[in-house]
Protein backbone atom coordinates (compact mmCIF):
# COMPACT_ATOMS: atom_id res chain seq x y z
CA UNK A 1 0.00 0.00 0.00
CA UNK A 2 1.14 3.30 -1.18
CA UNK A 3 1.77 5.52 2.20
CA UNK A 4 0.25 9.31 1.99
CA UNK A 5 3.39 11.74 1.95
CA UNK A 6 3.00 14.93 2.30
CA UNK A 7 6.31 15.93 0.16
CA UNK A 8 5.68 18.19 -3.01
CA UNK A 9 6.47 14.91 -5.16
CA UNK A 10 5.02 12.14 -3.19
CA UNK A 11 2.87 9.85 -4.83
CA UNK A 12 -0.42 9.68 -3.41
CA UNK A 13 -3.40 7.50 -4.08
CA UNK A 14 -6.25 9.28 -3.53
CA UNK A 15 -8.12 8.92 -0.28
CA UNK A 16 -12.21 8.41 0.16
CA UNK A 17 -12.10 9.66 3.72
CA UNK A 18 -13.12 12.54 5.36
CA UNK A 19 -12.82 15.92 3.46
CA UNK A 20 -11.76 17.81 6.22
CA UNK A 21 -8.54 15.71 6.41
CA UNK A 22 -7.39 15.71 2.66
CA UNK A 23 -7.90 18.20 0.12
CA UNK A 24 -9.10 17.90 -3.37
CA UNK A 25 -5.97 15.82 -4.41
CA UNK A 26 -6.34 13.43 -2.00
CA UNK A 27 -3.63 14.34 -0.19
CA UNK A 28 -3.70 15.22 3.66
CA UNK A 29 -4.87 18.10 4.13
CA UNK A 30 -2.44 21.42 3.44
CA UNK A 31 -2.05 23.62 6.65
CA UNK A 32 0.40 26.67 5.20
CA UNK A 33 -0.27 30.31 5.70
CA UNK A 34 0.77 33.65 4.78
CA UNK A 35 2.60 33.79 7.47
CA UNK A 36 4.13 30.11 7.43
CA UNK A 37 4.90 31.03 3.27
CA UNK A 38 6.48 34.27 4.18
CA UNK A 39 8.75 32.38 6.88
CA UNK A 40 9.84 29.87 4.33
CA UNK A 41 10.65 32.41 1.78
CA UNK A 42 12.47 35.09 4.03
CA UNK A 43 14.53 31.76 5.20
CA UNK A 44 15.21 31.24 1.89
CA UNK A 45 15.85 34.53 0.59
CA UNK A 46 17.76 36.74 3.29
CA UNK A 47 20.36 34.25 3.39
CA UNK A 48 24.44 34.86 2.85
CA UNK A 49 23.37 36.86 -0.18
CA UNK A 50 22.95 39.98 2.25
CA UNK A 51 26.14 40.51 3.46
CA UNK A 52 27.81 40.90 -0.20
CA UNK A 53 25.67 43.73 -0.71
CA UNK A 54 27.84 46.45 1.08
CA UNK A 55 30.41 44.97 -1.38
CA UNK A 56 28.27 44.71 -4.54
CA UNK A 57 26.79 48.62 -3.33
CA UNK A 58 30.61 49.93 -2.92
CA UNK A 59 31.20 48.75 -7.27
CA UNK A 60 28.14 50.27 -8.43
CA UNK A 61 28.26 53.59 -6.29
CA UNK A 62 25.39 55.36 -4.57
CA UNK A 63 23.46 55.83 -7.58
CA UNK A 64 23.60 52.79 -9.27
CA UNK A 65 23.43 50.73 -6.03
CA UNK A 66 19.97 51.14 -4.24
CA UNK A 67 18.84 51.06 -7.89
CA UNK A 68 19.78 48.08 -9.40
CA UNK A 69 18.42 46.29 -5.43
CA UNK A 70 14.93 48.03 -5.63
CA UNK A 71 15.23 46.53 -9.47
CA UNK A 72 15.99 42.92 -8.64
CA UNK A 73 13.25 43.78 -6.17
CA UNK A 74 10.52 44.67 -8.93
CA UNK A 75 11.93 42.30 -11.56
CA UNK A 76 11.26 39.23 -8.78
CA UNK A 77 8.25 40.12 -6.98
CA UNK A 78 6.65 40.77 -10.63
CA UNK A 79 7.88 37.22 -11.75
CA UNK A 80 6.72 35.22 -8.64
CA UNK A 81 3.18 36.57 -9.25
CA UNK A 82 3.21 35.29 -12.86
CA UNK A 83 4.75 32.15 -11.13
CA UNK A 84 2.40 31.74 -8.48
CA UNK A 85 -0.64 31.96 -11.49
CA UNK A 86 0.86 28.77 -12.58
CA UNK A 87 0.61 26.29 -9.03
CA UNK A 88 -2.98 25.17 -10.72
CA UNK A 89 -3.80 24.06 -14.61
CA UNK A 90 -6.67 25.67 -15.67
CA UNK A 91 -9.56 26.83 -13.15
CA UNK A 92 -7.25 28.80 -10.15
CA UNK A 93 -9.26 27.05 -7.77
CA UNK A 94 -10.26 24.10 -8.67
CA UNK A 95 -7.40 23.17 -11.58
CA UNK A 96 -5.05 20.47 -11.53
CA UNK A 97 -2.28 21.32 -9.15
CA UNK A 98 1.04 21.53 -10.40
CA UNK A 99 3.32 20.05 -7.27
CA UNK A 100 6.79 21.42 -8.58
CA UNK A 101 8.48 24.00 -10.50
CA UNK A 102 9.20 21.47 -13.16
CA UNK A 103 5.69 20.06 -12.98
CA UNK A 104 4.34 23.57 -13.80
CA UNK A 105 6.70 24.05 -16.53
CA UNK A 106 5.38 20.24 -17.96
CA UNK A 107 1.79 21.78 -17.92
CA UNK A 108 2.17 24.85 -19.30
CA UNK A 109 5.23 24.41 -22.05
CA UNK A 110 6.24 20.80 -22.50
CA UNK A 111 8.90 19.33 -24.48
CA UNK A 112 12.13 19.81 -23.96
CA UNK A 113 11.90 22.44 -22.34
CA UNK A 114 10.90 20.25 -19.06
CA UNK A 115 14.03 18.66 -19.11
CA UNK A 116 16.04 22.09 -19.14
CA UNK A 117 14.29 23.30 -16.37
CA UNK A 118 14.56 20.35 -14.03
CA UNK A 119 18.33 20.61 -15.20
CA UNK A 120 19.03 23.96 -14.28
CA UNK A 121 16.70 23.96 -11.34
CA UNK A 122 18.48 21.06 -9.83
CA UNK A 123 22.16 22.25 -10.57
CA UNK A 124 21.48 25.40 -9.27
CA UNK A 125 20.22 23.76 -6.24
CA UNK A 126 22.90 21.55 -5.55
CA UNK A 127 25.40 24.69 -6.41
CA UNK A 128 23.36 27.15 -3.59
CA UNK A 129 23.97 24.40 -1.17
CA UNK A 130 27.68 24.54 -1.69
CA UNK A 131 27.46 28.34 -1.66
CA UNK A 132 25.53 27.58 2.35
CA UNK A 133 28.31 25.78 3.18
CA UNK A 134 31.23 27.72 2.26
CA UNK A 135 29.33 31.00 4.17
CA UNK A 136 28.61 28.53 7.03
CA UNK A 137 32.10 27.82 7.86
CA UNK A 138 33.25 31.45 7.08
CA UNK A 139 31.15 32.80 9.93
CA UNK A 140 32.13 29.58 12.19
CA UNK A 141 35.86 30.90 11.52
CA UNK A 142 34.97 35.12 12.08
CA UNK A 143 33.67 34.04 15.83
CA UNK A 144 36.69 32.09 16.63
CA UNK A 145 39.12 34.99 14.94
CA UNK A 146 37.09 37.79 16.32
CA UNK A 147 37.38 36.23 19.93
CA UNK A 148 41.42 35.94 18.77
CA UNK A 149 41.41 39.42 18.03
CA UNK A 150 40.03 40.40 20.94
CA UNK A 151 42.62 38.57 23.24
CA UNK A 152 45.55 39.47 21.57
CA UNK A 153 44.82 43.10 21.04
CA UNK A 154 44.96 42.81 17.28
CA UNK A 155 48.60 41.46 16.82
CA UNK A 156 47.98 37.94 15.98
CA UNK A 157 46.56 37.70 12.38
CA UNK A 158 44.51 34.46 13.69
CA UNK A 159 44.48 32.51 10.47
CA UNK A 160 42.74 29.33 10.17
CA UNK A 161 41.75 26.07 7.87
CA UNK A 162 38.41 26.50 7.14
CA UNK A 163 37.68 22.81 6.58
CA UNK A 164 37.01 21.61 9.97
CA UNK A 165 33.85 23.91 9.70
CA UNK A 166 32.78 23.12 6.98
CA UNK A 167 33.03 19.28 7.77
CA UNK A 168 30.88 20.25 11.09
CA UNK A 169 28.32 21.85 9.04
CA UNK A 170 28.03 18.82 6.94
CA UNK A 171 27.52 16.54 9.60
CA UNK A 172 24.53 18.65 11.62
CA UNK A 173 22.93 18.66 7.36
CA UNK A 174 23.55 14.49 7.34
CA UNK A 175 21.42 14.80 10.58
CA UNK A 176 18.23 17.63 9.24
CA UNK A 177 18.36 16.00 6.09
CA UNK A 178 16.97 13.43 7.40
CA UNK A 179 13.58 15.06 8.27
CA UNK A 180 11.33 13.47 5.22
CA UNK A 181 8.86 15.99 4.01
CA UNK A 182 8.86 20.37 3.03
CA UNK A 183 5.50 20.61 5.00
CA UNK A 184 7.54 19.48 8.32
CA UNK A 185 10.07 22.09 7.83
CA UNK A 186 8.26 25.31 9.22
CA UNK A 187 9.47 25.34 11.80
CA UNK A 188 12.64 25.33 11.10
CA UNK A 189 12.01 28.20 8.55
CA UNK A 190 10.67 30.38 11.20
CA UNK A 191 13.36 29.47 13.77
CA UNK A 192 16.13 30.50 10.59
CA UNK A 193 13.88 33.58 9.48
CA UNK A 194 14.81 34.63 13.12
CA UNK A 195 17.90 34.52 12.56
CA UNK A 196 18.12 35.98 9.26
CA UNK A 197 16.43 39.52 11.09
CA UNK A 198 19.26 39.24 13.70
CA UNK A 199 22.47 39.30 11.74
CA UNK A 200 20.71 41.82 9.16
CA UNK A 201 20.14 43.90 12.18
CA UNK A 202 23.41 43.69 13.94
CA UNK A 203 25.17 44.30 10.51
CA UNK A 204 23.07 47.46 10.34
CA UNK A 205 23.15 48.61 13.90
CA UNK A 206 27.42 47.85 13.41
CA UNK A 207 27.03 49.86 10.11
CA UNK A 208 25.34 52.91 11.31
CA UNK A 209 27.78 52.67 14.63
CA UNK A 210 30.29 53.05 12.12
CA UNK A 211 29.45 55.82 10.03
CA UNK A 212 28.83 58.17 13.32
CA UNK A 213 32.11 56.60 14.70
CA UNK A 214 33.54 58.19 11.09
CA UNK A 215 31.94 61.20 11.53
CA UNK A 216 30.28 61.17 7.99
CA UNK A 217 28.93 58.94 5.22
CA UNK A 218 31.43 57.34 2.48
CA UNK A 219 31.34 56.34 -0.77
CA UNK A 220 30.75 57.86 -4.46
CA UNK A 221 28.25 58.32 -6.71
CA UNK A 222 29.93 56.14 -9.20
CA UNK A 223 31.25 53.37 -6.40
CA UNK A 224 34.84 52.60 -6.11
CA UNK A 225 37.12 54.51 -8.00
CA UNK A 226 39.70 54.24 -10.99
CA UNK A 227 43.16 53.75 -9.38
CA UNK A 228 42.01 51.92 -6.43
CA UNK A 229 41.46 49.02 -9.03
CA UNK A 230 42.20 49.15 -12.86
CA UNK A 231 39.26 49.79 -15.57
CA UNK A 232 38.81 46.47 -16.69
CA UNK A 233 38.73 45.39 -12.96
CA UNK A 234 36.25 48.09 -12.44
CA UNK A 235 33.72 46.46 -15.33
CA UNK A 236 34.32 42.58 -14.35
CA UNK A 237 33.47 43.90 -10.20
CA UNK A 238 30.32 45.77 -11.61
CA UNK A 239 29.23 43.17 -13.54
CA UNK A 240 29.98 40.56 -10.24
CA UNK A 241 27.94 43.00 -7.80
CA UNK A 242 24.86 42.40 -10.36
CA UNK A 243 25.34 38.91 -9.33
CA UNK A 244 25.81 39.17 -5.95
CA UNK A 245 22.27 41.26 -6.00
CA UNK A 246 20.68 38.72 -8.30
CA UNK A 247 21.64 35.59 -5.94
CA UNK A 248 20.07 37.32 -2.69
CA UNK A 249 16.75 37.61 -4.52
CA UNK A 250 16.99 34.14 -6.08
CA UNK A 251 14.28 31.99 -4.60
CA UNK A 252 11.45 31.37 -7.57
CA UNK A 253 12.98 28.07 -8.12
CA UNK A 254 11.31 27.00 -4.73
CA UNK A 255 8.50 29.08 -5.62
CA UNK A 256 5.79 26.21 -6.26
CA UNK A 257 7.10 23.98 -3.70
CA UNK A 258 6.63 26.61 -1.25
CA UNK A 259 3.15 26.95 -2.47
CA UNK A 260 2.31 23.62 -2.22
CA UNK A 261 1.67 24.05 1.79
CA UNK A 262 -0.59 25.83 1.37
CA UNK A 263 -4.01 25.52 2.27
CA UNK A 264 -7.10 26.58 0.44
CA UNK A 265 -9.47 28.71 0.79
CA UNK A 266 -8.36 31.45 -0.46
CA UNK A 267 -7.22 30.08 -3.60
CA UNK A 268 -3.45 29.25 -3.10
CA UNK A 269 -2.53 31.86 -5.80
CA UNK A 270 -4.04 34.42 -3.01
CA UNK A 271 -1.79 33.71 -0.51
CA UNK A 272 1.51 33.51 -2.03
CA UNK A 273 0.52 36.71 -3.71
CA UNK A 274 0.44 38.19 -0.31
CA UNK A 275 3.26 36.16 1.37
CA UNK A 276 5.28 37.36 -1.59
CA UNK A 277 4.42 40.89 -0.99
CA UNK A 278 5.22 40.74 2.74
CA UNK A 279 8.51 38.73 2.35
CA UNK A 280 10.01 40.77 -0.74
CA UNK A 281 8.82 44.20 0.47
CA UNK A 282 10.60 42.90 3.91
CA UNK A 283 13.82 41.92 1.97
CA UNK A 284 13.64 44.73 0.29
CA UNK A 285 13.99 46.99 2.91
CA UNK A 286 16.59 44.92 4.87
CA UNK A 287 19.35 44.97 1.54
CA UNK A 288 18.47 48.51 1.02
CA UNK A 289 19.66 49.00 4.64
CA UNK A 290 22.53 46.83 4.99
CA UNK A 291 23.43 47.14 1.77
CA UNK A 292 23.73 51.22 1.99
CA UNK A 293 24.85 51.26 5.91
CA UNK A 294 27.78 48.95 4.98
CA UNK A 295 29.06 51.21 1.96
CA UNK A 296 28.43 54.22 3.96
CA UNK A 297 30.69 52.64 6.89
CA UNK A 298 33.61 51.87 4.76
CA UNK A 299 33.44 52.89 1.41
CA UNK A 300 35.75 51.59 -1.19
CA UNK A 301 37.11 49.70 1.32
CA UNK A 302 33.51 47.73 1.81
CA UNK A 303 34.45 43.63 3.02
CA UNK A 304 33.11 41.07 0.42
CA UNK A 305 31.32 39.94 3.31
CA UNK A 306 30.07 42.60 5.33
CA UNK A 307 30.18 40.41 8.98
CA UNK A 308 33.48 38.33 8.37
CA UNK A 309 35.52 40.73 6.21
CA UNK A 310 36.72 41.76 9.54
CA UNK A 311 35.38 45.53 9.10
CA UNK A 312 34.33 45.12 12.46
CA UNK A 313 36.16 44.06 15.36
CA UNK A 314 34.18 45.15 18.49
CA UNK A 315 31.91 44.97 19.85
CA UNK A 316 33.19 41.23 19.47
CA UNK A 317 30.06 39.51 21.21
CA UNK A 318 27.57 41.44 19.46
CA UNK A 319 30.20 39.81 15.70
CA UNK A 320 29.88 36.43 17.72
CA UNK A 321 26.19 36.98 18.23
CA UNK A 322 26.12 37.70 14.68
CA UNK A 323 27.40 34.99 12.75
CA UNK A 324 26.37 32.43 15.14
CA UNK A 325 22.55 33.66 13.83
CA UNK A 326 24.02 33.52 10.28
CA UNK A 327 25.08 29.94 11.12
CA UNK A 328 21.92 29.19 12.62
CA UNK A 329 19.96 30.51 9.60
CA UNK A 330 22.03 28.69 6.62
CA UNK A 331 21.55 25.04 8.33
CA UNK A 332 17.84 26.18 7.79
CA UNK A 333 18.05 27.77 4.64
CA UNK A 334 19.96 24.61 3.23
CA UNK A 335 17.30 22.52 3.70
CA UNK A 336 14.47 24.57 2.21
CA UNK A 337 16.59 24.70 -0.61
CA UNK A 338 17.53 20.71 -0.97
CA UNK A 339 14.14 19.15 0.07
CA UNK A 340 12.85 19.74 -3.78
CA UNK A 341 15.98 18.11 -5.15
CA UNK A 342 16.29 15.26 -2.20
CA UNK A 343 11.98 14.84 -3.64
CA UNK A 344 12.65 14.46 -6.77
CA UNK A 345 15.27 12.23 -6.59
CA UNK A 346 13.20 9.92 -4.46
CA UNK A 347 10.76 10.09 -6.69
CA UNK A 348 12.26 8.82 -9.57
CA UNK A 349 13.63 5.68 -7.65
CA UNK A 350 10.20 4.73 -6.54
CA UNK A 351 8.80 4.89 -9.98
CA UNK A 352 12.54 3.11 -11.55
CA UNK A 353 11.51 0.57 -9.06
CA UNK A 354 8.33 0.57 -7.53
CA UNK A 355 8.99 -3.19 -6.08
CA UNK A 356 11.79 -2.18 -3.79
CA UNK A 357 11.47 -2.64 -0.37
CA UNK A 358 14.84 -0.62 0.61
CA UNK A 359 13.43 2.57 -1.25
CA UNK A 360 9.59 2.44 -0.09
CA UNK A 361 9.78 1.00 3.43
CA UNK A 362 9.30 3.50 6.03
CA UNK A 363 10.24 2.11 9.52
CA UNK A 364 8.46 4.13 12.18
CA UNK A 365 10.61 5.17 15.48
CA UNK A 366 8.60 5.77 18.30
CA UNK A 367 9.39 9.66 19.60
CA UNK A 368 7.78 10.07 23.43
CA UNK A 369 5.35 12.93 23.37
CA UNK A 370 5.53 13.61 19.09
CA UNK A 371 4.81 11.39 15.82
CA UNK A 372 6.69 8.39 15.23
CA UNK A 373 9.83 9.21 13.04
CA UNK A 374 9.76 7.66 9.80
CA UNK A 375 13.33 6.41 8.94
CA UNK A 376 13.83 4.93 5.01
CA UNK A 377 17.03 3.28 4.14
CA UNK A 378 17.52 4.88 0.70
CA UNK A 379 16.52 8.47 1.85
CA UNK A 380 18.74 8.08 4.87
CA UNK A 381 21.81 6.85 2.79
CA UNK A 382 21.66 9.14 -0.65
CA UNK A 383 20.78 12.02 1.39
CA UNK A 384 24.32 11.24 3.25
CA UNK A 385 26.44 11.16 0.43
CA UNK A 386 24.49 14.23 -1.20
CA UNK A 387 25.54 16.07 1.80
CA UNK A 388 29.29 14.77 1.55
CA UNK A 389 29.74 15.89 -1.62
CA UNK A 390 28.53 19.30 -1.53
CA UNK A 391 31.10 19.12 1.69
CA UNK A 392 33.75 18.25 -0.06
CA UNK A 393 33.07 20.98 -3.02
CA UNK A 394 32.84 23.38 -0.90
CA UNK A 395 36.64 22.60 0.39
CA UNK A 396 37.24 22.39 -2.93
CA UNK A 397 36.17 25.76 -3.99
CA UNK A 398 36.10 28.22 -0.91
CA UNK A 399 35.25 31.29 -2.61
CA UNK A 400 32.35 32.81 -1.40
CA UNK A 401 31.96 36.41 -3.56
CA UNK A 402 32.56 34.58 -6.32
CA UNK A 403 30.37 31.48 -5.69
CA UNK A 404 27.47 33.84 -4.74
CA UNK A 405 27.82 35.96 -7.60
CA UNK A 406 28.27 32.82 -10.46
CA UNK A 407 24.97 31.23 -8.88
CA UNK A 408 23.14 34.43 -8.73
CA UNK A 409 23.69 34.94 -12.88
CA UNK A 410 23.21 31.37 -13.55
CA UNK A 411 19.86 30.95 -12.01
CA UNK A 412 18.22 34.63 -12.48
CA UNK A 413 17.30 34.28 -16.29
CA UNK A 414 16.45 30.74 -16.73
CA UNK A 415 14.18 30.10 -13.28
CA UNK A 416 13.40 33.34 -12.07
CA UNK A 417 12.61 35.29 -15.74
CA UNK A 418 12.59 33.32 -18.37
CA UNK A 419 10.26 30.41 -17.24
CA UNK A 420 7.87 31.96 -15.45
CA UNK A 421 7.09 34.67 -18.11
CA UNK A 422 6.52 32.04 -21.07
CA UNK A 423 4.54 29.74 -19.13
CA UNK A 424 2.34 32.58 -18.14
CA UNK A 425 2.45 33.74 -21.99
CA UNK A 426 0.82 29.74 -22.36
CA UNK A 427 -1.41 29.87 -19.69
CA UNK A 428 -3.03 33.09 -20.59
CA UNK A 429 -2.61 32.46 -24.34
CA UNK A 430 -1.69 35.97 -25.27
CA UNK A 431 -1.50 36.29 -29.06
CA UNK A 432 2.36 36.58 -30.58
CA UNK A 433 3.43 39.95 -31.22
CA UNK A 434 1.01 41.46 -29.37
CA UNK A 435 1.95 44.48 -27.23
CA UNK A 436 1.18 42.67 -24.21
CA UNK A 437 3.54 39.93 -25.43
CA UNK A 438 6.32 42.02 -26.97
CA UNK A 439 6.82 43.45 -23.62
CA UNK A 440 7.24 40.52 -21.93
CA UNK A 441 9.71 39.24 -24.62
CA UNK A 442 12.02 42.86 -24.31
CA UNK A 443 11.42 42.11 -20.04
CA UNK A 444 12.67 38.60 -20.73
CA UNK A 445 16.01 39.89 -22.91
CA UNK A 446 17.21 42.83 -20.88
CA UNK A 447 17.31 40.58 -17.55
CA UNK A 448 18.92 37.95 -19.92
CA UNK A 449 21.78 40.42 -20.83
CA UNK A 450 21.86 40.96 -17.32
CA UNK A 451 22.39 37.66 -16.37
CA UNK A 452 24.93 37.29 -19.12
CA UNK A 453 27.10 40.53 -17.62
CA UNK A 454 26.79 39.23 -14.15
CA UNK A 455 28.44 35.61 -14.92
CA UNK A 456 31.13 36.69 -16.92
CA UNK A 457 32.23 39.00 -14.03
CA UNK A 458 31.93 36.02 -11.53
CA UNK A 459 34.27 33.64 -13.94
CA UNK A 460 36.89 36.58 -13.87
CA UNK A 461 36.39 36.51 -10.14
CA UNK A 462 36.66 32.95 -10.03
CA UNK A 463 39.61 32.66 -12.37
CA UNK A 464 41.57 35.15 -10.19
CA UNK A 465 40.98 33.71 -7.03
CA UNK A 466 42.51 30.02 -8.36
CA UNK A 467 45.80 31.62 -9.32
CA UNK A 468 46.78 31.55 -5.68
CA UNK A 469 44.32 28.60 -4.67
CA UNK A 470 45.56 25.19 -3.49
CA UNK A 471 43.27 22.95 -2.92
CA UNK A 472 41.88 21.89 0.69
CA UNK A 473 43.90 24.62 1.87
CA UNK A 474 41.64 27.52 2.39
CA UNK A 475 43.35 29.23 4.77
CA UNK A 476 41.60 32.38 5.93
Amino acid sequence: MVQNKQTPFAVDLPQTGDSKCYDDDGRTKRTGSVWTASAHIITAVIGSGVLSLAWATAQLGWLAGPVVMLLFSVVTYFTSTLLAACYRSGDPISGKRNYTYMDAVRSNLGGVKVKLCGIVQYLNLFGVAIGYTIASAISMMAIKRSNCFHKSGGKDPCHMNSNPYMIAFGLVQIIFSQIPDFDQLWWLSIVAAVMSFTYSSAGLALGIAQVVANGKVKGSLTGISIGAVTETQKIWRSFQALGDIAFAYSYSIILIEIQDTVKSPPSEEKTMKKATLVSVGVTTMFYMLCGCMGYAAFGDMSPGNLLTGFGFYNPYWLLDIANAAIVVHLIGAYQVYCQPLFAFIEKQASIRFPDSEFIAKDIKIPIPGLKPFRLNFFRLIWRTVFVIITTVISMLLPFFNDVVGLLGALGFWPLTVYFPVEMYIAQKKIPRWSTRWVCLQVFSLACLVVSIAAAAGSIAGVVLDLKSYKPFRSDY
